[in-house]
């Protein structure tokens, strides 16, 4: 074809078999004699606010518009240049050339060339760009100088003191250390760092920057955390005013130190939103507050400064209490009280109680502070006083009662219908000392006394007091979850046996066993120990326990351990001197088995509300020393073995009980459960002295199984049982609140 030149040459990269640049045949010269005449207005490229700009000076505004007018461009060869001697070479020639949408050969604007350009840093890994576009006999050779981004080296987070540890920047950059920097992963590992610290609960971090790269690699990122400026507390009435109807503001009764002791959050701390989320629940289980209301404010001037605003509305503290009951212990009973759970503001927990029943009666006032103030710790203080009469289960049998015996002494010679005997000290566990009282009987014949039955049952007058201090281990940090925790206290009591007229009835006879008003000495024991009028109780308590169970008011996991032990210290002849330990472990396991409930029927992962479990407990005991009878482990009871009324099993001085039983929910607030209870004294009914419970038939060991129902009630679960004995036919049935263990 006369008159036409055909030239060709090639530029090619290749990764994979991908063509990067390249120049086409050009073909006819006077159709491109137009598009060389627009170099001129390809020269002004320039870097604006990190974006490739270019300069149009046919607009008005300075800004690039393409107009139908405009004339196109031939572009001839595209060179990417500035990579020469760079380790990354190939892979930033690459993502240039990638970036590009212009292709040799094509007809451009300079708004497309601009596109291109802006795409190019786009990449993330050009720190500039500059453009030199060249004619030639084929079109305009564009020559792009790409500014290659430093070897990234090292991340500096500014201010230094930022809670954002080394280890956590190091594992988010771990994998770009040593390579080109490219300012879009960077956006993304920034992008990680926020959601480090959203995690965490840092609601209010900011990062901005990289404020600066070095050519070094190293870059610099400004980290704004958030931080508490104060914290404010105001009072509201019921309708959320902070003034009431009479112009006067609304007053709170609770000490704001005992608010500011829950809370995590502190002034001049890093703003945490799970730790403020913690705070109002730790105020909420306080039971002083009706209502919390959070408010955060920006601190004026001060960038990533607040203040924490809470609007606490107190509730009713004080409350007058009364009921009518029924329990295997104390029979049908009466009960009203007085209640104050912030008492003078300072959440002190008060309660003066009067409780009377079938069995006994009860006048106390206690006083518990759940958390002593100042203490790091979270050191609790409980204490109590009272006075009580009580019929002592140890004393009861289910067809045969221990009633009181008086001593007497006839003179000789006198007529008496009244019966002499001989006292069998082994059996009764009577001191002959005990008798120290009746001295003319001594005199007369030593080695005889005398009972008058009086036919009232045996009560004993308790009245004293106690206080414990408990503390959990959590190494001096109270908002700690610690699953140990210590406690150590002390009781002091005065214990007297009486009858209900209040006579002194320090000896006992059972109720079947006594005849024209007199009782056999193999038949009469010593209520108090000592055979004493009046006993001295002092003891030192210590106790230890171990909580990992999910939910403590209805566990489905976990364990929990109990190790306690009381010493009694002697301060007279009448005062024992003994020793009680107990420990008891319980452990849950989680299960399925049973679909019943909706909750039960939920996807894998959401069954957390299916409250269906195995639950396992254990429980020993062991009394070492002077023991009276009273102060005996009692076996059975709907917290023992359930087959079996409260100590209606075994009067020991040493025990040991297992009990299995399977909880299962059955429709909304209703669940089953099943269980196995076995229970044995080891032979030890005979070391209790005075063998209350052989004398009363006490069988000593036994088992029983049983099962029942439960209603979740918000004071927890009410349990209906029926449990057998040594599955014989008979059955007893318990209804109490909460579960066994």
């Amino acid at each position: 074809m006369k008159g036409i030149t055909t030239r060709k040459s090639m530029r090619l990269f290749c990764r994979g078999a991908y063509l990067l640049a390249f120049t086409i045949p050009f073909i006819g010269g006077t159709a491109n004699a137009g598009f060389f005449n627009n170099r001129k207005s390809l020269e002004n490229f320039y870097l604006n606010d990190n974006k490739f700009e270019i300069a149009d000076s046919n607009s008005d505004d300075g800004s690039l518009k393409e107009s139908p007018e405009e004339e196109l461009i031939l572009i001839s060869e595209i060179v990417i240049t500035g990579l020469e001697d760079h380790p990354d070479k190939v892979r930033l020639e690459y993502a240039a050339y990638d970036a590009m949408s212009i292709r040799p050969g094509s007809r451009v604007s300079r708004l497309e060339v601009k596109r291109d350009l802006n795409s190019i840093y786009a990449t993330g890994w050009f720190s500039g760009l500059e453009i030199d576009p060249v004619d030639t006999s084929l079109g305009v050779k564009l020559k792009v100088d790409v500014k290659p981004n430093p070897v990234f080296t090292e991340v500096i987070i500014s201010p230094p003191n930022s809670i954002l540890s080394e280890k956590v920047i190091q594992e988010i950059f771990k994998s770009d250390y040593g390579k080109t920097l490219n300012l879009n992963v960077l956006k993304l590992r920034m992008n990680k760092l926020k959601a480090w610290y959203s995690d965490k609960g840092y609601s209010l971090a900011r990062i901005s920057g990289p404020n600066r790269i070095t050519a070094g690699g190293k870059v610099r990122l400004r980290v704004q955390e958030g931080s508490i400026e104060d914290i404010q507390i105001v009072f509201l009435d019921e309708e959320g005013n902070t003034v009431r109807d009479n112009g006067k503001p609304v007053r709170g009764k609770t000490k704001r130190w005992v608010i500011d002791r829950e809370l995590i959050s502190k002034p001049g701390v890093i703003f945490n939103r799970k730790d403020l989320e913690s705070d109002i629940k730790r105020l909420y289980g306080l039971s002083l507050f009706s209502d919390i209301k959070v408010t955060l404010k920006p601190v004026a001037g001060e960038p990533g400064k607040i203040s924490i605003v809470l609007g606490i509305t107190e509730q009713r503290t004080g409350s007058l209490t009364g009921g009518l009951g029924y329990s295997g212990s104390q029979g049908f009973f009466g009960s009203a009280g007085l209640q104050e759970k912030n008492l003078f503001g300072r959440s002190w927990s008060s309660d003066l109680n009067f409780t009377y029943g079938e069995y006994g009666a009860l006048i106390s006032f206690s006083l518990a502070d759940p958390w002593l103030k100042g203490d790091k710790y979270r050191t609790s203080l409980r204490t109590s006083v009272f006075i009580s009469r009580d019929v002592p289960q140890e004393f009861r049998g289910s067809n045969n009662n221990i009633l009181g015996v008086s001593d007497y002494y006839q003179v000789p010679g006198s007529s008496s219908s009244s019966t002499v005997y001989d006292i069998d000290f082994a059996h009764s566990g009577i001191n002959s000392e005990a008798f120290s009282s009746v001295p003319l009987a001594k005199a007369s014949k030593p080695n005889t006394s005398w009972f008058d039955y009086e036919g009232d049952s045996v009560l004993l007058q308790r009245t004293g007091g106690n206080f414990s201090i408990s503390r959990p281990l959590n190494g001096g940090d109270p908002f700690k979850r610690a699953p140990w925790s210590v406690l150590l206290g002390m009781d002091f009591q005065q214990v007297k046996p009486i009858d209900y007229s209040s006579k002194d009835r320090p000896y006992g006879a059972l109720s079947s066993n006594y005849s024209n008003n007199s009782a056999s000495n193999s038949d009469v024991i010593c209520i108090a120990f000592n055979c004493a009028k009046e006993n001295t109780l002092i003891g030192v308590r210590g106790a230890m326990t171990y909580n990992k169970l999910n939910n403590r008011g209805n566990p489905t996991s976990g364990s929990f351990l109990s190790l306690g032990s009381e010493q009694y210290i002697s301060i007279g002849k009448d005062s024992p001197t003994f020793n009680r330990t107990k420990v008891s472990y319980s452990y849950f396991i989680p299960l399925n088995w049973l679909k019943f409930h909706k909750d039960c029927r939920a996807k894998r992962g959401k069954n957390s509300s299916c409250f269906q479990t195995i639950a396992v407990q254990l429980k020993a005991g062991s009394i070492l020393g002077d023991l009276p009878p009273y102060e005996a482990f009692c076996l059975g009871g709907s917290k023992s073995i359930r087959g079996w009324s409260s100590c209606d099993l075994a009067v020991a001085r040493r025990f040991g009980e297992a009990s299995v039983e399977y909880r299962v929910p059955v429709w909304r607030m209703i669940s089953a459960n099943a269980f196995v209870d076995a229970g044995t004294d080891f032979g030890s009914q005979k070391n209790v002295p005075g063998n209350p419970g052989e004398l009363l038939g006490k069988q000593g060991s036994g088992f029983s199984v049983g099962s029942g129902l439960s209603f979740n009630t918000p004071v927890g679960p009410l349990r209906i049982e029926a449990a057998s004995k040594d599955l014989e036919g008979d059955w007893r049935y318990n209804v109490g609140f909460g579960w066994k263990f």
